[in-house]
């Protein structure tokens, strides 16, 4: 990393003058970093819960097929249609378009608020395949055992960096400095997952691959959905701490929650249901974009076809065999409605949503007071700086940057795709943290309450570990996007969900699409619902 004027003109000091005039520079940039919160969804979801009137209608709009989100359920829903030749389709966006793909942007420095990267579909993921071959991202051989993907949107060398014991190390599974015997139960571990990364059950369906529903549904490979993660760890003598640090952080990175929550069956699946390889990428590669997955779900919003409308909806009933959403956009606090009559209504919002807007949800098999899944709370921050801060000498800043034991997920460098000889004056890194040391309700309330500079506090934990206090100095903006309801998150017994089982499984009018009918919140689930949605559509 360059060394900037100010860390040149410090070193003259000496240690003890650098490190106090670096103290008071941060200190007096910190006190006037004022955090920008966003809470998408917020004021349109209390208006519902608050069942506040709405006026009548201005206008009614008729549609063949009516996509309710623009999430990526929604837009490949919609995608899917406009490939199979359905015209009038209407998508309404939803509180914030995109969803968790959404992103942002200073200037020219895009960055992401949800997801912020896509690994490499496995050789059964045909829907994901067929979908990024359509967008220009795989250029040859989509359904071969390695296609050809974007060179630019495969992510870049070096991946992912650990901070661990007070050192960076290459990768994120700590290995310097661990004991040899941890050494091998890590190796063990590797070892199994391999194994069961190919096993198929006894109706000869691999038991873990993507999406999800075409996984085996032998009962005696879903009995772990009865376990815990830890539960079963504990079982096959997996004790390694650094091991279980390592399983943790994964499971909250991918779920929200760790191996002491998360279903045994969703934690196996996280190691042993991708590895997606192509002709120009390592095995297990990734693509991903400087602002996360919103340039995918954009390009993939303009191959819809769809006359996009903005607009919350607040109500979806079916009325003389067709269906019909009650929509709202709030303007300086007050609501205007429209309302979308349909032959078709594809539900792609999540479930907590769909069981407030969809009149008698029950109907359809799903009682929320039973079948409701659990939800994870996230914070995504953005840090808009105006240099890098400077690094340590053992590992070079990497995408994907992880501190050991704390409760953040790390950071991801914004800029680490651009293709330059020098690096950029200016960067944004992204914080996640998943608010999985707490009850999840008792985490939203914390979050709905908390002072600005409480959270900013959570959101730098990872920083100031990697980086002290001259991380601060270097701060021009912080963006918080809250995620109350960020993820359903797979407990034990989330295989089994009747009521999710039911929405899979609805006809008529009224059809549902989105990752909570897998359970987890990842894009090949979510894609592969909408998928089904739109060919139940056509029907």
């Amino acid at each position: 990393m360059q060394r900037r004027s100010f860390l040149r003109w410090t070193a003259a000091l000496g240690a003890g003058g650098a490190a106090a005039a670096a103290g008071i520079v941060a200190y007096g940039r910190w006190r006037e970093i004022k955090p920008a919160l966003h809470f998408p969804g917020r004021a349109e979801g209390h208006y519902l819960r608050d069942r506040q009137a709405l006026p009548a209608p201005s206008e009614t709009i008729e549609a063949d097929v009516a996509v309710l989100g623009s999430g990526i359920a929604g837009l490949t829903a919609a995608w899917k249609l406009h490939r199979e030749g359905v015209g009038n389709v209407v998508m309404v966006d939803g509180p914030e378009p995109f969803g968790n793909a959404a992103g942002g942007a200073h200037g020219a420095l895009a960055y992401p608020t949800g997801a912020h990267y896509l690994p490499i579909p496995p050789q059964e993921c045909l829907h994901m395949r067929h979908l990024l071959y359509d967008l220009g991202i795989i250029t040859r051989d989509p359904y071969g055992p390695k296609p050809y993907y974007d060179e630019k949107l495969i992510l870049h060398a070096p991946h992912e960096r650990l901070l661990y014991q007070g050192k960076w190390q290459e990768g994120i599974v700590p290995r310097a400095g661990v004991p040899q015997a941890e050494l091998a139960e890590h190796a063990r571990f590797n070892a199994e997952m391999e194994k069961l990364h190919a096993t198929r059950g006894a109706d000869r369906r691999k038991v873990f691959t993507l999406p999800a529903a075409h996984a085996s549904a032998d009962p005696a490979w879903r009995r772990l959905d009865t376990i815990t993660f830890k539960t079963w760890l504990e079982q096959n003598n997996y004790r390694a701490p650094t091991l279980l640090w390592y399983l943790d952080y994964c499971c909250r990175d991918d779920y929200g929650i760790g191996i002491d929550k998360v279903s045994a069956w969703a934690g196996l699946h996280y190691f042993c249901a991708r590895g997606g390889e192509a002709s120009n990428a390592e095995g297990g590669a990734w693509l991903t974009w400087p602002g996360g997955l919103q340039p995918l779900a954009q390009k993939l919003a303009e191959r819809t076809g769809a006359r996009r409308m903005a607009g919350t909806v607040a109500s979806v009933k079916q009325v003389d065999g067709r269906a019909e959403a009650l929509c709202f956009v709030l303007e300086n606090g007050k609501p205007r409605t429209y309302l979308v009559r349909a032959r078709k209504a594809i539900c792609a919002m999540p479930l907590f949503v769909a069981s407030r807007v969809v009149e008698d949800i029950a109907q359809y098999g799903f009682d929320p007071a039973r079948h409701m899944p659990a939800y994870a709370p996230w914070l995504v921050t953005n840090f808009l700086l105006d240099r890098f801060p400077e690094e340590l000498p053992d590992a070079p800043l990497s995408w994907d940057n992880v501190v050991h034991g704390t409760q953040g997920l790390g950071y991801v460098v914004s800029t680490h795709q651009d293709i330059r000889q020098a690096p950029p004056a200016q960067t944004v890194f992204t914080s996640y943290v998943a608010l999985a040391d707490r009850d999840p309700r008792e985490a939203r309330k914390w979050m709905e309450t908390a002072a600005p500079e409480e959270l900013l506090a959570l959101a730098t934990v990872d920083l100031r570990a990697a980086y002290g206090s001259a991380f601060d100095g270097c701060v021009l903006r912080a963006d918080i996007t809250l995620r109350a309801h960020a993820m359903a998150a797979p407990l034990p017994g989330f295989l089994s969900n009747p009521g999710v089982q039911a929405l899979r499984d609805a006809s008529g009018p009224v059809l549902f699409a989105h990752a909570d009918l897998s359970g987890f919140s990842v894009f090949e689930e979510a894609s592969w619902w909408g998928w089904q949605a739109a060919r139940a559509a056509l029907s």
